[in-house]
């Protein structure tokens, strides 16, 4: 999809010669209302708006878009009322950005688009307008012959100068860039992203943004003892990849370690999955592009940060070189754990990647990944789960819920680590049972974890892939989760440290 061009709108709304003008509508108990800041369309259209759109059915809820012909009462060709849901705690930045992108998955094909949902939210309106109007039709033979969006139009709002506004512009236009390319790696076939095409992609994307780039093939993992990472992609005829991606901001606050679980495909290996819904193992290697598109970003932002993202990449695969149930691994930095299935092994070559990040001795580490089933069962498919050190598990949880993305801080309770002991290694792969198997997963990466490091595992398994239709701004297929969340981290880390 051709991006189109963002701007800040010169004109008033009822002034924006454009195709569309999109507004918000509001639910109230009475009826439907129109956003703050419509005062001037609303005159436009004689001030009956709120009674025409009620005719056609507009209640205001969210996700909800009435269109309506202009008739030459204001510039535009067409006003698009979108809903934004209820005003009764005030609209939130989620309410708008959920707005702006139901209004942008209906507007596909609409040369030019003007929003005054910018006036409540500009970071938002943006973000929202460039995930919904996303598609991705890179293996459709005949995609739809639809003209892209030239030009959307942010009316500016009232509060700011012009020159904060364009920073806003800006940074929201680079966070929204970052979510469509995660989006685009997970929505990329096993068949073509698979470890080897995957570490060059990242390396590409990082050495155009001007981040050093490290790339370890499957020679160099095992000669510097990476045993998670080789274990696991020992099954596949293409062998595993590290990437290491570097951000080196001037005048750094603090040096942050991103880690992001880059299975290119999980057949489960030896115990292998069922084979309902295999398919969206695809989506595996999620919180890996998360991750690679966030260092981007930050050297886009020129965070004041040295930031690098660690990512491990398999394709987990049963064959005669498979790692197997019973195997015992040693991982780099020498634990040992005993494989007591191979289905769970985004644990085992994270590890590996957390002990190599630990030893540039960060301040801070996160490490995101689509770990457990149990995740989805916990917190369903909209709410990821946030483990680690108290004090920074909820300054994460806290960022994620602020942007829109549904972070739940979760305990890391003691008496589990018990149940990860080993009769040969130091700790096994999984307990004995299935109870808080999100949780066990958590406890197993802590003992990874460098003493003193502030860290945080966000268990993207049930948000990161989008499997049911689209709402908001959230296609199909993957979301980018949690690339806003990991964004609002390093700006808040490199804001307070």
């Amino acid at each position: 999809m051709t991006a189109p061009k963002l701007a800040l709108a010169t004109a008033s709304a009822a002034e924006a010669a454009v195709d569309a003008l999109v507004i918000g509508t509001v639910r109230t108990e009475d009826g439907v209302a129109l956003q703050p800041g419509a005062e001037a369309v609303d005159a436009a259209f004689g001030g009956a708006l709120v009674e025409t759109l009620t005719a056609l059915g507009a209640t205001g809820k969210a996700d909800e878009v009435v269109k309506l012909p202009a008739l030459g009462k204001i510039k535009a060709t067409v006003l698009v009322a979108s809903g934004l849901g209820s005003a009764d705690e005030g609209i939130s930045g989620e309410q708008v950005r959920r707005a702006a992108g139901a209004a942008a998955r209906s507007l596909v094909g609409t040369a030019r688009i003007a929003s005054l949902l910018s006036t409540l939210d500009l970071q938002a309106a943006v973000e929202g307008a460039v995930l919904g109007a996303y598609t991705f039709t890179a293996y459709k033979s005949e995609p739809e012959k639809k003209n892209p969006t030239v030009k959307v139009d942010f009316i500016a709002p009232e509060d700011g100068s012009a020159k904060e506004h364009k920073a806003t512009l800006k940074a929201a236009t680079a966070i929204a860039e970052a979510v469509t390319t995660t989006r685009d790696f997970i929505n990329t076939p096993p068949n073509d992203l698979y470890p080897g095409s995957f570490a060059d992609k990242a390396a590409a994307l990082g050495r155009a943004a001007g981040l050093t780039v490290e790339v370890l093939d499957e020679k160099a993992l095992r000669k510097n003892g990476y045993g998670g990472i080789i274990g696991v992609g020992g099954g596949s005829a293409r062998p595993p990849r590290l990437v290491r991606l570097t951000w080196k901001g001037a005048r750094a606050k603090a040096k942050v370690a991103l880690i992001g679980k880059g299975i290119t495909f999980d057949t489960g290996g030896i115990s292998i999955k069922p084979a309902a819904s295999m398919d969206q193992m695809t989506s595996d290697m999620s919180g890996a592009a998360a991750v690679v598109a966030t260092v981007v970003l930050a050297a886009k932002l020129k965070y004041p940060l040295e930031v690098t993202a660690t990512v491990p990449m398999a394709e987990n695969m049963p064959s005669g070189d498979a790692y197997r149930p019973g195997d015992v691994l040693t991982m780099y930095g020498g634990k040992t754990v005993e494989v007591l299935n191979t289905d769970a092994e985004g644990r085992l070559i994270l590890a590996d990647a957390i002990v190599r990040a630990c030893e540039d001795a960060p301040d801070y580490l996160i490490e995101t990944s689509t770990l457990t089933g149990a995740q989805v069962v916990a917190l369903g498919k909209r709410t990821a789960g946030v483990m680690g050190e108290p004090a920074f598990r909820d300054r994460v949880a806290e960022l994620g819920r602020a942007v829109g993305e549904n972070a739940w801080a979760m305990p890391l309770p003691e008496e589990l680590r018990a149940d990860l002991d080993s009769r040969l290694a130091d700790l096994a792969n999984v307990a004995g049972h299935r109870w808080g198997g999100m949780l066990a997963a958590g406890v197993f990466l802590r003992e990874f974890v460098a003493e003193g490091v502030p860290w945080a595992h966000i268990d993207i398994a049930g948000p990161s892939f989008n499997d049911g239709g689209p709402w908001g701004y959230t296609s199909r297929g993957g979301t980018g989760v949690p690339v806003r969340t990991l964004a609002a981290v390093l700006a808040d880390i490199a804001e307070n440290g």
